[in-house]
């Protein structure tokens, strides 16, 4: 079939098996040959194509809401709702965002790209279903990893003490990017070997009815009896005392087997679960094969050999981040490691192949990952917790509450800081700055390069004074000399990389070489700049600032972070607090709105962090200057 001539899910609500079948056959294909050339989520959609056929053939949406958890797995919803078309522009640059987008689909009903939100959403949507007497049917998606978020768990109690009426399906292909750990995941094992729930529960039951039951106490005992045995079964007894009607588990590949289940909980009034068990990368050998994550999401590869095209480079930031960990660890018996179910992404898995004992992935449970560092530091360790920048958002209370206010020695290793591209919104690595900033006690570092970044990690292990954090952008580094021997920095004092007489760039990080670039072109006309590597956007270099404060020639902030709360901020209330209201203070960085997917050199093009942009911000603040001869 050809995939993009489909614009509408109605057609599946007349097909027949055999033509599903065919279908499921046609889209993992189509995945399969798109995600080779633009990359991408493919793991997850692979292993759900049949599960959304069927919830598509049996639910109307939009009118009804199909809510997609995390969203790495809603590419076969995107194909069946017409979109099957804009594929080749997957995860690029104003073309089809990865995740559920409210403005690309009116099927899209809910936007995601953290785990997690699926259940709170879907409960919403019941909620106002029935406080508008409408009649839409809503079903939740989520995955066995993002079920141990705390979110879904809440979620989950608060949906069966209301006795909503919703449906969850529990895709459960015992993985979330990594393997699931964690004693909920052993739950789903016992329910995944134990068989079908549902026809055991019922024969216990119809058994019982047969006793003929003589008087009050033989009842009773009836009723126990009946207990006890569905204790025996232990599969759903969990999601039953929760208050929920518990389906499966149900071959997620089998269309019959899911359209029955579905149908059934569809029409059944109340809260119901359905536990659908499927294989990640189904279709696939190399993707079902995966053990460490790396078809969860991924850029272009070899269709044939499953080789994942790579260019050769420096090692990455996460790279060099954990193998300095290593290092300092086997000198540092206090260091122990924390990741929120990315081990492979941040690197930690080489931490924990050479300390397991001093590794904790706690999945996706990023408040408890902060405070349980906490409760670490109060008692003499060394804990580093890594985290993207766009996760540890779902730790901001435990920071305020638990870390900061007690002012416990942790380490945060934030991971793509600054943009991340294809990934999109979501993901963007650009508030971290605004929301550690103006929390007591937290130090904010930045490396210029990969070569700093070793000895930030060093400076933060040593670090004595309560909470710190070393932000690194996403990729790699540039290939310069790394030292042989660790050493520690000095907080709070900045660097001069080139001296200038007309004007001062203050800037870190990635838009280091950006600065640099600007203030090359400048010199061609006659205007001089000072470039300033503000490696610490907390505590400020306030003796570097108070020069030039003296010297009062225009300042210009750079950074690939949100500008409202942003290291220019800090710099702008600097001077305004010590009195220099004359100092001028030019701003560049991310703008106050939410940037979408693209590679990042086409989203600074996109925002103007551009070195031609810098220029033209600097040269209007000496339109006397003359341009050399």
């Amino acid at each position: 079939m050809d995939l993009k001539l489909i614009n509408s899910p109605d057609f599946l609500k007349n097909c027949s098996q055999k033509e599903l079948e065919d279908l499921a056959a046609d889209i993992r294909d189509f995945l399969i040959q798109r995600l080779s050339v633009t990359g991408g989520h493919l793991g997850p959609n692979l292993g759900v194509v049949e599960l959304t056929l069927v919830l598509h053939s049996l639910y109307q949406t939009p009118k009804d809401k199909l809510i997609w958890d995390v969203g790495h797995q809603a590419y076969v919803h995107k194909i069946l709702t017409g979109r099957a078309g804009q594929f080749d522009t997957l995860r690029k640059y104003q073309g089809l965002c990865g995740f559920p987008k409210r403005n690309e689909s009116d099927h899209d009903v809910w936007e995601t790209g953290h785990s997690s939100t699926s259940l709170s959403a879907a409960m919403g949507m019941a909620t106002a279903r029935d406080l508008k007497k409408t009649d839409e049917k809503v079903a939740a998606i989520i995955g066995d990893g993002a079920l141990t978020g705390g979110m879904a768990l809440e979620a989950l109690n608060h949906i069966g003490h209301e006795q909503t009426d919703l449906t969850i399906i529990l895709n459960d292909n015992e993985m979330s990017i990594a393997p699931n750990v964690g004693a909920l995941h052993s739950v789903l094992g016992r329910l995944r070997t134990a068989g079908k729930y549902q026809k055991a529960k019922d024969d216990v039951e119809y058994l019982i009815k047969k006793i003929p039951a003589f008087g009050g106490r033989l009842a009773a005992t009836a009723e126990r009896v009946k207990d006890s045995l569905k204790y025996l079964f232990v599969s759903g007894m969990f999601f039953e005392e929760l208050g929920f009607t518990y389906l499966g588990p149900v071959d997620g590949h089998d269309l019959e087997d899911l359209k029955s289940n579905i149908q059934y909980a569809r029409d059944t009034k109340g809260p119901v679960l359905v536990h659908v068990i499927t294989k990640k990368g189904k279709g696939y050998a190399p993707a079902e094969n995966d053990a460490k994550g790396t078809w969860h999401g991924l850029g272009p590869y070899k269709i044939e050999s499953g080789e994942v095209v790579k260019k050769p480079g420096p090692p990455s930031y996460s790279g060099i981040f954990s193998s300095t960990l290593q290092k300092i660890a086997r000198e540092d018996d206090r260091v122990v490691a924390i990741t929120a179910a990315m081990p492979g992404g941040t690197k930690l898995d080489q931490f924990a192949a050479e300390f397991p004992n001093r590794m904790f992935d706690v999945g996706i449970a990023e408040q408890h990952a902060t405070t349980m560092a906490g409760g670490l530091a109060d008692q003499g360790m060394k804990p580093v917790f890594a985290v993207y920048s766009t996760f540890l958002q779902r730790g901001y209370d435990q920071l305020v509450h638990d870390v900061c206010r007690q002012n416990l020695n942790v380490f945060f290793a934030i991971d793509r800081a600054g943009l991340v591209g294809a990934d999109g919104e979501t993901h963007q690595g650009v508030f971290d700055i605004a929301y550690l900033r103006h929390l007591p006690n937290m130090k904010i570092l930045m490396p210029k390069d990969e070569n700093q970044l070793q000895h930030m990690i060093y400076t933060a292990i040593q670090y004595d004074g309560g909470p710190i954090a070393v932000r690194y952008p996403r990729g790699t580094g540039y290939g310069v000399t790394m030292d042989e021997e660790l050493r520690e920095l000095e907080i709070g004092k900045w660097e001069v990389l080139r001296e200038g007489s007309d004007a001062t760039i203050l800037s870190f990080g990635t838009m280091l070489p950006v600065a640099e670039e600007a203030a090359h072109q400048l010199a061609e006309q006659n205007i001089d700049i000072r470039i300033v590597n503000a490696n610490s956007a907390k505590p400020l270099d306030d003796n570097l600032l108070e020069e030039l404060a003296k010297e009062n020639r225009p300042v210009l902030t750079l950074e690939e972070a949100a500008l409202q709360g942003s290291f220019g901020s800090a710099v702008l209330e600097h001077f305004h607090d010590h009195g220099h209201h004359n100092v001028v203070v030019e701003r560049m960085g991310i703008p106050d709105r939410y940037i979408e997917h693209g590679s990042v050199p086409e989203l600074y093009e996109e925002i103007g962090l551009t070195s031609e942009e810098v220029v033209t911000k600097l040269r209007s603040l000496f339109p006397r200057k003359r341009q050399r001869a």
